[in-house]
């Protein structure tokens, strides 16, 4: 908390905050690009992805170890029971690449699981995702 308060002196603090915006507009834009139904704030680095039906929560949490990802999945009795969805947590820390792989595993399990549900897409699809 000093380093981002500025207590310590520096421009560390405020470098990992920037970042750390940088970080969840790229990601969340680019779900919305693919067609994920993402809830919360746009500057909220805590990202569910809606996957509405508990059946998928236990596919989307196998797959995404696999894959080397942490994620939580959470379904009913947690949410309501049409309200599953899978969390993914962003830092200052991850680099663009990572997100990228983190976003092509994201796609690669959307794509399996029929998981990919905003009928926007097309919205996002002309809207450049700035790193």
């Amino acid at each position: 908390m000093r380093i981002i308060m500025g207590a310590e002196g520096g421009r560390d603090g405020r470098n990992r905050l920037e970042q750390l915006a940088r970080n969840t507009r790229y990601f969340r834009l680019r779900l919305k690009q693919m067609g994920f139904i993402v809830l919360g704030s746009d500057d909220s680095p805590v990202v569910p992805i809606m996957l509405y039906h508990p059946t998928k929560c236990g596919l989307w949490g196998r797959e995404m170890l696999a894959r080397k990802v942490g994620v939580v999945v959470v379904s009913f009795p947690a949410t309501e029971m049409t309200e599953s969805r899978c969390r993914i947590c962003l830092s200052a820390a991850h680099t663009k690449e990572m997100l990228d792989e983190v976003l092509k595993a994201i796609s690669e399990i959307g794509d399996l699981s029929w998981s990919k549900h905003s009928y926007h897409r097309a919205v996002y699809a002309g809207v450049e995702a700035k790193w």
